[in-house]
């Protein structure tokens, strides 16, 4: 039996530096499952792994894609998929990193098999989205798909948007495509979720957002001005960023917001892991007793 070890956990918590240790102790690479990772174009912002950490163990899905390009979960799934299937002809166990719940459900669980979506589709409702705001998105979908409406961060565009696609694009609610099926996977998950007093966290993350400006978040974001109608930047930290350009906010304030909305995040992150009951939870510095805990579950199910 392979194993993948999957360390999930909110933004800012140490996933990284606990990946890389487990990385190294078991001998593997690391598959990133953070939705935002994946874009060369978006660094400072999204925390990537530094050049010294990639170059410590090899990492996957950092970098892999332009933001030009469409890049869903079901294609995270496919590629991920594929990748482990190679890692697994020289490895017995991979390890998964990442804060994006619904990327690392689709690597361990699949996930239903959406249609495709015209693009002119997406682009009106990014629009709609950019002129009358979330709230008109948020009625829309109650309206076509209240089962959806009741399961969605209902403060997330992105989740909205793209229940709202499927249904004008084929005329059926996204709720009916989502089986909710588990698919059986020739490999075995463990999963760790990372926690800390939430005191902790929260100034872990006011550290990271202060580091991001010094390392030079706002050009980045200036960078990225061409690009700013696109799904992959309507996120925060440069969300935020871009009222600031526009004149909106001073930047104190901006750097406040992304304070504020990370901390958001952290904790709708949370609430997701939580309701997995495959996860078992462990303070970051314990790497002791991770690697106890996965070592009782690899003894459990050998590595063939």
């Amino acid at each position: 039996m392979k194993h993948l070890i999957v360390v999930a956990g909110p933004t800012a918590i140490g996933k990284t530096a606990a990946a890389i240790v487990l990385a190294q102790h078991y001998q593997t690479e690391i598959i990133s499952a953070d939705s935002r990772q994946f874009f060369r174009e978006m660094s400072i912002g999204t925390a990537k792994p530094s050049p010294e950490e990639l170059a410590t163990v090899k990492h996957h899905f950092i970098d892999s894609h332009s933001v030009t390009e469409p890049f869903s979960v079901g294609d995270f799934e496919r590629q991920g998929i594929n990748l482990l299937e190679k890692l697994f002809t020289t490895h017995d166990i991979a390890v998964m990193a990442g804060g994006s719940g619904l990327y690392i459900k689709a690597i361990c669980e699949g996930f239903d098999d959406l249609p495709q979506v015209d693009p002119a589709i997406r682009e009106n409702l990014n629009t709609e989205f950019d002129q009358q705001g979330i709230t008109y998105l948020q009625e829309k979908l109650k309206v076509v798909d209240p089962t959806y409406f009741e399961q969605v961060d209902q403060h997330n565009p992105q989740r909205l948007i793209r229940a709202l696609e499927v249904f004008e694009s084929t005329g059926l609610p996204y709720s009916s495509y989502r089986k909710g099926t588990q698919q059986q996977r020739p490999f075995n998950n463990i999963k760790i979720g990372l926690d800390m007093p939430r005191e902790e966290l929260y100034e872990r993350i006011n550290q990271r957002v202060d580091v991001m400006i010094t390392q030079g978040l706002v050009d980045e974001v200036k960078s990225l001005l061409p690009y700013r109608h696109l799904n992959a930047l309507n996120t925060v930290g440069y969300s935020e960023i871009f009222d600031y350009l526009d004149g909106k906010t001073d930047l104190n304030t901006a750097i406040a917001m992304i304070k504020q909305n990370t901390r958001r995040f952290a904790k709708r992150q949370l609430t997701w892991f939580r309701k997995d009951t495959d996860i078992k939870w462990f303070h970051p510095a314990d790497i002791a007793g991770i690697e106890g805990y996965i070592d009782t579950k690899l003894a459990e199910q050998p590595a063939s």
